[in-house]
C-alpha cells in the first residue's frame, strides 16, 4: 500500500510507523527516514518556506513510490512532506518503508529519498535573520545521489 501526504502540519514518526507495522505477518523489517530543516548558512536562517504544485506534487511522489515498489519486494510506502513556512530543527520530510527483508527496506527508502530530492516539485525559500531571502538550487550532490539508481535494477 502507498500513502502520500503532502501538508502543512507537522507529523508523528511513531504514528507513521505504527501505519508501517501492519498486521502483516510477512514484515521483517521497517526503514524510515526523517529529514530536517537545517542551517548551514552564514546569514542565520529563521525559516524556510516550502511551496509546491497541488496534484503535481503528490503524483510525482506516487510515481516515486511506484518506482520503488517495482524494484523491491515493499509492503507498505508512506511519504509524508511539509509545506509551507518551517523553522530549522522542525520535521520537513519522512518516508518510511516496510518489507519482508531489511535489504529491500533500507535500499527503497533510500532512493524514494535520493528522487524525492531531485524530482519533486517543491520550491525551498531560505529566509534569513537580516530579512533577506533566497531560493534554494538542487544540489550537484543529491543529482549525483540521484542518479547512481540508473545503473541499477
Amino acid at each position: 500500500m502507498i500513502s502520500i501526504s503532502v501538508q502543512a502540519e507537522d507529523f508523528d514518526i511513531s504514528q507513521e510507523y505504527r501505519q508501517l507495522q501492519t498486521d502483516n505477518t510477512q514484515v521483517g523489517g521497517i526503514a524510515m527516514f526523517t529529514g530536517l530543516v537545517r542551517d548551514l548558512t552564514d546569514n542565520p536562517l529563521t525559516a524556510m518556506h516550502l511551496e509546491h504544485y497541488p496534484g503535481m506534487t503528490e503524483a510525482s511522489l506516487q510515481q516515486t513510490a511506484e518506482q520503488a515498489a517495482e524494484r523491491w519486494p515493499l509492503i507498505d510506502i508512506r511519504i509524508v512532506h511539509r509545506i509551507g513556512k518551517l523553522t530549522p530543527g522542525e520535521q520537513i520530510v519522512f518516508v518510511g518503508v516496510s518489507s519482508t527483508h531489511r535489504e529491500a527496506a533500507f535500499s527503497a527508502c533510500e532512493f524514494i529519498m535520493d528522487i524525492l530530492k531531485t524530482s519533486a516539485p517543491f520550491w525551498k525559500k531560505e529566509l534569513h535573520q537580516d530579512g533577506a531571502g533566497n531560493w534554494v538550487d538542487a544540489k550537484a550532490s543529491d543529482q549525483q545521489r540521484a542518479e547512481r539508481w540508473n545503473d541499477k535494477n
